[in-house]
């Protein structure tokens, strides 16, 4: 019995939730699969699989075996990657999380050549501004703006400075005035990002090295950049965002950047993913194609 094929169509079977799925999705009979799920559980000597006329579901001695053998695959996939090829192809499905807003504004324009260029790619996008458990939530690789992610069980790797800009709308700056320095924010109307780092403290550095901690009191929280900038464009407060949300507003006069002599500093985009003895192919030509785009375009 080839073990590894083996580990394979069990992998398959679990990802895919039925025998039939995934003999459609391996390209072969389902009596094929069968088989191989039979010989597998014979050699290791126990059940990995509870199975029904239309499901299956993981035994504690399968739930543990699945997680071992998909690290064996991807170490086996990679070993083979370092020692024989001479051009990466990476296949398989690649689960990434990334912030609504940075997915949709820059993800959705990059990823088509990704795809192209690596064709046996699967994605599954999971685009969220919350903060996920790489583990639990099964993702492979994260993309996060952080000034320094909080995760420590995870690797990460940093992959362009995120500039975020103070601005607001011109009819709010016409009836509330512009604030001059950071601790003038205290008596303006601010809105908010839930997940920011420094939360409801913003912090400011000028050219001078004088730093400003202001603590604000939001008249609205909200978990996406996109909600604010509207908010922001309804004249209804200041807001702190990164450019990629705000620089069409700022080019065509709907926002207006303030402080400008003051900046929000220390913020990244960084990748995270779980830590493991070798790098899958799938991670690493994602990573890397994410870190070369985005010198080119700058965040």
């Amino acid at each position: 019995m080839d073990v590894l094929k083996a580990m394979e169509v069990f992998i398959a079977v679990v990802e895919n939730g039925s025998l039939v799925s995934a003999s459609v999705n391996l390209n072969t009979s389902n009596a094929a699969v069968s088989r191989q799920l039979a010989a597998l559980e014979d050699h290791l000597g126990v059940r990995l699989l509870n199975r029904t006329t239309r499901r299956v579901s993981l035994t504690d001695a399968g739930m543990d075996f699945f997680n071992r053998a998909q690290q064996i695959l991807t170490d086996v996939a990679e070993a083979e990657g370092h020692a024989g090829e001479s051009t990466i192809n990476p296949k398989g499905l690649l689960r990434v999380s990334a912030p609504l807003s940075f997915g949709i504004s820059r993800l959705g324009r990059w990823l088509p050549e990704f795809v192209r260029r690596y064709p046996n790619l699967r994605l599954d996008l999971d685009l969220t501004d919350r903060v996920v458990d790489l583990a639990t939530d099964g993702i492979d690789v994260a993309v996060r703006i952080a000034r320094q992610p909080a995760s420590t069980n995870v690797v990460m790797r940093k992959i362009a400075p995120v500039r975020m800009v103070t601005c607001a709308a011109p009819s709010y700056l016409a009836r509330k005035g512009c604030p001059v320095t950071p601790s003038e924010l205290g008596n303006h109307d601010t809105l908010a990002f839930s997940y920011l780092s420094g939360g409801d403290t913003w912090d400011y550095t000028d050219a001078q090295g004088r730093q400003s901690f202001v603590r604000i009191r939001p008249h609205i929280h909200a978990t996406n950049g996109d909600i604010l900038r509207e908010l922001a464009l309804a004249g209804l407060g200041i807001i702190v965002e990164p450019t990629f949300i705000v620089d069409k507003h700022i080019s065509d006069g709907t926002i207006v950047p303030i402080l400008e002599d003051w900046q929000m500093e220390g913020y990244n985009l960084y990748a995270l993913y779980l830590t493991r003895r070798f790098l899958p192919a799938k991670v690493r030509v994602f990573i890397d194609y994410l870190t070369a785009i985005e010198s080119q375009a700058g965040s």
